[in-house]
């Protein structure tokens, strides 16, 4: 969870919970040496929390390839909104295809924000979305336009439906020390570790999914306080018709037709050109950009070849679908965790611009949520 861009220095808190109504219709390759040294501006910020974001916004989610960015558009013209990426790799700059971010039509369309943030060899956390989200939020409102945050990334979601607890600044040599062993023991062995120190924490994180488990422990390392008991605020949720929460549902095989029509058309549109492109720019790219999918697959066959010939293409096509289909079925299931949710049932037939206008009836709606 390092904050390490320049413009994240100080944290940015929204007190929006006393006036939830009025507001929503009231209104845009480090090395870990370096990253230590901006510690030193940005501890503070790591340490404050942040306050939900829900009250102020509509949100937007749904998995990967539901069809979500087209209807945002139509919505935001609809209610006088501007669109926040909630896209954790659209942030990252020249990482365009394998992200299917807006076209510059789209953008001229309706203004977004939160995309081409940083370049892709540095990392931007939650924390680092969180300020300057709350700080657009807060031009919005002044600026009498609603908010639509739309994506998928699942921290980033619950993040502005719940608030957040950065916790503590990263400790590099603790964390690689602790990488180290998951090398030598695997993730199952960090998970027991883990279970020692903070069991609710060991028992909500996914067994493979090595980094929350490391920033679990690297939390109880530096303050003896367990990550679980911190993050009181996530376990606060609303109630779906107390906010403006809508969630794309997709029948899972028309879904899956979906994802791997959207591989096909971004290896024609160059994404291995794209991929190529950034380590020939950066060397290597950040943590969060090479572990997103379509660009790991890539990225680990450049790790041993320069060029890829069209039958490791074709194979590199199949495990990019297989990885999207399964990213999508956890994102479903994550978001059926959030009580905020409202689906939108948005299969085949279903028009963009009918389904902007069904939820903008209801953010237009004087009973509100």
């Amino acid at each position: 969870f390092s904050c390490l861009h320049a413009k994240c220095n100080v944290a940015t808190r929204t007190d929006s919970r006393s006036s939830k109504k009025s507001n929503l219709h009231d209104h845009q390759s480090r090395q870990p040496d370096d990253m230590q040294r901006d510690e030193v501006s940005v501890s503070q910020t790591e340490r404050q929390c942040f306050a939900p974001l829900v009250d102020d916004a509509v949100v937007l989610t749904g998995p990967t390839a539901s069809g979500k960015s087209s209807v945002a558009i139509e919505l935001a013209q609809m209610i006088d909104g501007e669109i926040l990426s909630l896209d954790s790799i659209a942030v990252y700059r020249s990482m365009d295809i394998g992200t299917a971010k807006p076209t510059i039509e789209d953008q001229k369309r309706v203004p977004h924000h939160l995309i081409n943030v940083v370049d892709a060899n540095e990392e931007y956390s939650v924390a680092c979305y969180l300020k300057a989200a709350h700080e657009i939020v807060a031009d919005l409102r002044s600026k009498d336009r609603r908010a639509i945050f739309v994506g998928g990334t699942p921290m980033f979601l619950k993040g502005v439906l719940r608030g957040f607890d950065p916790g503590p600044p990263p400790d590099w040599d603790f964390r690689q020390a602790v990488e180290r062993d998951v090398e030598k023991h695997g993730a199952e062995a960090l998970r027991q570790r883990l279970c020692q120190v903070d069991p609710l924490a060991a028992h909500n994180i996914g067994p493979n999914d090595v980094r929350r488990m490391i920033r679990a422990l690297e939390v109880h390392h530096q303050t003896g306080q367990q990550l679980s008991h911190r993050q009181v605020q996530f376990s606060q949720a609303r109630s779906a018709d107390e906010c403006f929460v809508f969630a794309m549902q997709v029948p899972r095989d028309q879904l899956h037709q979906r994802i791997n029509r959207r591989v096909d058309e971004m290896f024609e549109a160059g994404l291995v050109d794209e991929v190529k492109a950034l380590l020939e720019k950066h060397g290597t790219i950040s943590r969060t950009a090479a572990q997103a999918v379509g660009y790991r697959e890539l990225i680990e066959r450049f790790n041993s070849t320069a060029e890829l010939p069209d039958d490791i293409q074709e194979t590199v096509k199949e495990e990019i679908k297989a990885h999207t289909r399964q990213l999508a079925r956890r994102q479903e299931t994550w978001f059926r965790s959030f009580a905020e949710i409202r689906p939108i049932p948005a299969g085949d037939g279903a028009d963009p611009k009918s389904l902007a206008k069904q939820i903008a009836q209801c953010v237009l709606s004087p009973a509100g949520p």
